[in-house]
């Protein structure tokens, strides 16, 4: 198994490591040269020394002059060119076959920056017209992105890089948690011995070297008994070493050319495996003998390690992501559970199964004040307090930890590693320390390594610690006292919950149980609230209908009569409501009122003297009185013909209260009815009765009049208002109804009605759609002379179609319950809108005929 050392050459600082230092050579692999070269002047300051014997110059003659001394031009001229891609990207640049010289030798070059300097490595082309790298990864990759789990996934590649490469063995090697190693996956030339499901100990690959391998996709070692290529460095540079990171030629440490000696390898190579950047494991190549792979079958090699590493991520993420879902769909249907739960301590205590049910596990444990509770594979009780006990003595971190062996921090949990041998504790509270601990099972396991893992090394040239292991044979041990490894995505699951439990459900207890009290409070007198209007609605509607009977009016009539009612409450209720239950304007409610009934006619209803604003109580009252005015002035007096005429005048006396007079003029003789209705039973006591007020109609001749004072309580005095009418007053008698009309109601009963209405104003066809498309499709078939279009479609709006009719030049009126609220486009402000619920009157205002 290949274990590398650190690179020759490297400027990685070694004095922290935990092992002592590697000697390093600043040497490179003699199967190619290197030079290092300032800039912008392209002086060579570092070289190889076996460049001159490639250059065929002098040594002596190389540091220190130019590029151009020794590079072609034209190679000069590329290089260049490379350079603005190295320095954008930050990554090296390869090229190959280039003519360095004026040679027939092509060489293939990496070229990357490097403190000031280009770093230029070059190798003899080797003649592989057979290569073409992304053509060969696209395909390597075609046939091992199919497999779904890692161990197949990591088989195939294996097999793949070993076709490409021609190594008697590649193998797949993950890392553990603890940085150990174990070879998942395998593919061998036949008689090769294989090394599948050894294990390999975290010291042999040191921790420089891995750093290294993030840094570096692919090393190569062609022949360790080659010898290697010494830097020299010019007087300048002051003998600082040359960082050979990122370099495709640097040579490798002795201890691990020992190494390889001691597996009976002679050539190898590595391919790293990373995962969000971080070395998750390795394809590791080895040969029996010599092998020297090109330049551009290494650069396939390395964009498969590559693709390769986001594919593997990619499964792993699919995995995680699956288990992360689920916990959070625990983790939020448990959060809304313990909200709601009066006491704090009790709902984890409630709720702990549900808690561990986010988290792979065998058990959990809950230490809260004096209170202990225990769920499944646990400790014993007098086992958890001494644990605990330990956890508040020694953890003096707030943060989640997690270990897979819990005896290698508390010993004593040796005596009961069999039931709990790892744990995630997660402190609650700093003092006195709470905790939830989710305990995992021992899984005992046997573990075969590649020689004793523990086993002493002798001393050697290099130091008793960098001798490298000399035995590879088959070590078997039984490893107990471990569970499986809590991983990233276990703890990203527990950050949350215990975010949550701390922040959601304890640290804010108090404040959210003080909300929730008053929440409550709240909801309660809405409810009353909300009980109250609405038994009064339906009294009140009730009342309407009882009161309204009339044997001598037909069904039709009848309901005639109880809707317009209900309609003058409704446009009393909006009008109240759009300024939020505040008072509205008097003036207001007679424009709407004259509007919605007399349609043309609601000019000849006058309103002098001063406004003023009516609290809700009085304004329905006073709406209910101006409706039943109107109705019986259109019905029998003034209004019912065309040269009558009624006026509104009104004062405010010294006490402030409102005085309304009532005076119809130039219609037929009145006479006093010969009994009262209810109507009349509205007008004369409706005032008096729900606003203590005044209220008193006289029968004259000329016309009804009648004086009504609302005391100064419900009253707010203010300057005489100027308004608009209502989009039905707009409308004239004189317009025909149109035949063919296209209404857009989503609900169906309405849209019954609607269509009535409609119809009866006078329209011979009326098509109804519920949705925009079915609107769109039904204007595409023939287009309508007018149409009536509900605003609010549920899920959508029929601003779409409002703006289809625009363009095709088609009148139309929209239809809401919203009333001004609603937030039109700029180019529809002024469509003319019929207010819910409507009325007979109300469609045939905008249509263009009055029954």
């Amino acid at each position: 198994m290949t274990s590398p050392g650190a690179p020759i050459g490297t400027c990685v600082d070694l004095t922290n490591c935990d092992r002592e230092p590697i000697h390093l050579l600043g040497a490179i692999q003699p199967f190619g040269f290197l030079l290092a070269v300032s800039t912008p002047d392209w002086f060579v300051q570092r070289v190889s020394s076996n460049v001159a014997d490639w250059l065929k110059v002098a040594p002596a003659d190389m540091l220190g002059r130019s590029l151009l001394n020794f590079i072609h031009a034209d190679a000069i001229h590329t290089l260049r060119n490379q350079l603005h891609i190295v320095n954008m990207t930050g990554t090296a640049a390869r090229l190959f076959g280039i003519h360095i010289d004026d040679s027939l030798r092509r060489f293939d070059l990496a070229v990357h920056t490097l403190e000031g300097l280009v770093v230029i490595e070059c190798e003899p082309s080797v003649a592989d017209s057979s290569v073409n790298a992304s053509a060969l990864v696209r395909g390597m990759m075609n046939r091992v992105q199919g497999m779904r789990d890692a161990r197949t996934l990591s088989r195939v590649a294996a097999r793949e890089l070993r076709a490409l490469t021609g190594f008697d063995r590649v193998m797949v090697y993950r890392f553990a948690h603890d940085d150990s190693g174990e070879v998942i996956a395998e593919s061998t030339h036949a008689g090769v011995e294989s090394f599948l499901g050894l294990h390999y100990p975290a010291s042999d690959i040191p921790r420089q070297a891995r750093v290294l391998y993030e840094r570096n996709w692919l090393r190569i070692i062609p022949d360790i008994e080659a010898v290697p290529s010494p830097i020299q460095s010019a007087p300048e540079c002051g003998g600082k070493p040359l960082d050979l990171s990122q370099s495709v030629l640097r040579s490798v440490s002795p201890i691990h050319l020992e190494y390889l000696r001691n597996m009976g390898v002679r050539a190898s190579m590595s391919v790293s495996i990373l995962r969000e950047g971080r070395l998750w494991g390795l394809f590791a190549c080895h040969h029996h003998g010599p092998l020297h792979v090109s330049f551009e079958r290494r650069t396939a090699a390395e964009l498969f390690g590559q693709m390769f590493s986001l594919l593997m991520e990619n499964r792993e993420r699919e995995a995680e992501s699956g288990y992360e879902n689920r916990a959070r769909e625990l983790h939020n249907r448990l959060v809304q559970d313990m909200v709601g739960e009066e006491n704090r301590a009790q709902g984890i205590i409630k709720h702990l199964d549900d808690i561990a049910d986010q988290l792979t596990c065998d058990g959990v444990g809950l230490s809260l004040g004096s209170q202990v509770t225990l769920h499944g594979m646990t400790p014993e009780p007098p086992q958890f307090a001494g644990l605990i006990q330990h956890l508040r003595t020694e953890l003096a971190s707030s943060d989640n930890y997690a270990t897979n062996e819990i005896r290698v921090v508390y010993p004593e949990a040796a005596e009961f590693q069999e039931r709990a041998a790892g744990m995630l504790v997660m402190p609650l509270s700093r003092l006195p320390r709470d905790y939830l601990i989710f305990f995992r099972r021992e899984v005992a396991r046997t573990v075969n390594w590649a020689g004793d893992p523990n086993k002493p090394v002798t001393a050697g040239p290099l130091g008793d610690r960098l001798t490298p292991r000399k035995s590879f044979e088959l070590w078997r041990e039984t490893v107990t006292g471990q569970s499986a490894p809590w991983t990233e995505a276990d703890r990203r699951i527990a950050n949350g919950l215990r975010i949550s439990l701390l922040e959601v459900i304890l640290r804010l207890s108090d404040q959210t149980e003080e909300e929730r009290r008053r929440a409550m409070q709240r909801q309660d007198l809405l409810i009353a609230e909300l009980n109250h209007r609405v038994r009064n609605i339906l009294s009140l509607i009730r009342g309407l209908i009882n009161q309204s009977r009339d044997p001598d009016l037909t069904s039709v009539q009848f309901m005639d009569v109880v809707g317009s009612r209900i309609q003058a409450l409704a446009r009393a209720h909006d009008l109240i409501t759009a300024d939020q239950w505040g008072p509205a304007l008097f003036s207001v409610l007679v424009e709407s009122e004259a509007a919605a009934y007399l349609n043309g006619g609601a000019r000849r209803v006058q309103l002098v003297g001063p406004d003023a604003r009516l609290q809700p109580q009085a304004f329905n009252a006073v709406a209910l009185v101006i409706h039943e005015l109107i109705t019986n002035s259109a019905k029998y007096g003034a209004l019912t013909d065309r040269r009558g005429t009624v006026t509104i005048e009104t004062r405010l006396d010294d006490a402030n209260n409102f005085i309304i007079d009532w005076r119809e003029r130039g219609g037929p003789p009145v006479q006093a009815p010969s009994r009262r209705g209810f109507g009349s039973a509205v007008i004369e006591r409706t005032i008096p009765f729900d606003l203590k007020g005044e209220a008193q109609i006289y029968f004259e001749l000329a016309g009804v009049q009648a004086r009504f004072l609302i005391p100064s309580d419900y009253v707010r005095r203010v300057d005489k208002t100027s308004t608009q009418p209502d989009a039905a007053a707009i409308a004239t008698e004189e317009m025909l109804a149109p035949e063919d009309v296209l209404l857009v109601e989503d609900n169906f009963i309405i849209a019954l009605d609607a269509e009535d209405a409609i119809r009866r104003v006078g329209a011979r066809e009326v098509r109804t759609a519920s949705n925009v498309s079915a609107a769109l499709e039904m204007i595409d078939e023939r287009t309508p002379e007018f149409a009536v279009l509900d605003v609010n479609l549920g899920i959508e709006t029929s601003f779409e179609i409002a703006n289809r009719l625009l363009a095709l030049g088609v009148p139309f009126a929209f239809m809401t319950g919203y009333g001004e609220n609603e937030a039109f486009p700029e180019e529809l402000a002024q469509v003319p809108r019929i207010r819910k619920p409507f009325t007979h009157q109300s469609l045939a205002a905008v249509l263009g005929r009055r029954r």
